[in-house]
């Protein structure tokens, strides 16, 4: 199945877009493709910090959102990052010419728009696992009113 452009799939514009494109999604999965170079954002002669690893996971939980909200024939939502559970790097980079692949897997899903996955990202050509994490979002039905007033429904 050919996946929709990323920026059809995140809630991102222009440069915070970080992933360059979904490769293959469904119900509980999203793999996702990152190419570093030189005019990536937070990049530096070393490559990208492997700390930004977290935010490829939160934009690929992002996407698999986006993507499951686009076959329910619904608009694409904003969505918070809670907080990651050990984030581990093996790397302290992501360097230049490198291709990552962001994989994110839902494991926890509530009503109210509480969310857990369980990410990793692997080195295309190198290493595997070279930076996991559980990382724990929340989508509200309505963000605007979650941000005037802190309810959740």
């Amino acid at each position: 199945m050919s996946m929709p452009d990323i920026r059809q799939l995140v809630p991102h514009s222009g440069q915070m877009v970080l992933l360059d494109r979904a490769l293959h999604a469904d119900a509980d999965h999203l793999c996702a493709e990152v190419r570093i170079h030189p005019a990536s954002m937070l990049a530096g002669a070393d490559g990208v910090g492997s700390w930004v690893g977290i935010e490829y996971m939160a934009q690929a939980i992002a996407a698999h959102a986006g993507w499951l909200a686009l076959q329910r024939g619904e608009e694409v939502k904003v969505g918070f990052l809670l907080g990651s559970r050990k984030y581990e790097a093996k790397v302290p980079n992501f360097a230049l010419g490198s291709v990552l692949q962001v994989h994110v897997r839902r494991v926890l899903q509530s009503e109210n728009g509480l969310g857990a996955f369980e990410c990793r990202i692997d080195i295309v050509d190198g290493l595997a696992n070279a930076a996991a994490a559980t990382v724990t979002v929340f989508q509200p039905d309505n963000v605007n009113q979650f941000l005037k007033d802190g309810n959740v429904g």
